[in-house]
């Protein structure tokens, strides 16, 4: 059974080589999908003779990893972010599993935060189906993208980790709260205003609960803390954005 690894990119120049290097053993085709990268990751990515660069138009997440797909030839897609490593035990996991796939398999993440595993803080264990048929699949959703598979694909749980570096500063972290929060404050416009600010008052509030005490976060220590405190302030944030576009209609 062929295996063909689609991965999007855009200014991955930190992460693509790794993430490349980690398939190089299990790919029958590597599709590298870049949307007008302008660092090295174009570069980089010609580096690996097996790799394939597609130069696109960002279209979403969805939209870009089906199109990706579409190019694909192979029967299975293994389907990563740049910032994504399969461990060498992840490589002969699928290695072995390749000649007789079926269904769908979800895979495990570990991240890494500003230099440090996180094993706690609600971020581990955390699958992500990523292991697919190329027939009846497809991606949905605008900003968490989901897969939508037939209902006879059995889905399976690959047992060993995939490396997930994630973000390597606080400061890159809260740029993609910034960014995702405004994106995702257009869903909540329909709330009523006094909602609204309930719900960034109780919600946020919970979130950091969750986190850090629920969660064991207080054992990640202070990169634990870190990701409690911003998880809390995506919620704030992402309802007070919310409650601003309100405001304006």
């Amino acid at each position: 059974m062929g295996i063909s690894v689609v991965i999007c990119t855009k200014n991955e120049e930190k992460n693509i080589g790794r993430c490349l290097k980690s398939v190089l053993s299990i790919a029958d085709e590597i599709l590298v999908l870049d949307s007008k990268s302008t660092d090295q990751t174009a570069q980089i990515v010609r580096s690996f003779p097996k790799a394939q660069l597609v130069e696109t138009e960002w279209r979403g997440f969805s939209e870009t990893k089906n199109y990706g797909n579409s190019l694909a030839t192979q029967d299975y897609i293994l389907s990563l972010d740049a910032d994504e490593e399969l461990t060498p035990e992840c490589q002969n996991e699928i290695l072995k599993l390749k000649p007789h796939l079926q269904g769908v398999y979800s895979l495990n993440r570990l991240t890494n935060y500003c230099g440090h595993w996180i094993r706690h803080s609600g971020w581990f264990p955390d699958r992500h189906i990523r292991l697919f048929p190329r027939e009846g699949t497809k991606w949905v959703g605008q900003i968490h993208e989901t897969l939508q598979f037939e209902e006879q694909q059995k889905s399976q749980n690959i047992k060993s980790l995939v490396n997930h570096y994630t973000y390597y500063s606080i400061e890159e972290h809260w740029a993609r709260i910034n960014h995702y929060s405004t994106l995702a404050a257009s869903e909540y416009i329909r709330y009523s205003r006094p909602r609204l600010l309930l719900s960034m008052m109780i919600n946020s509030k919970m979130r950091l609960i969750k986190h850090y005490i629920l969660k064991l976060g207080f054992l990640d220590g202070f990169q634990g803390l870190v990701i409690a405190a911003l998880s809390a302030g995506a919620v704030f944030l992402k309802y007070a954005k919310a409650y601003q576009l309100k405001q304006k209609d």
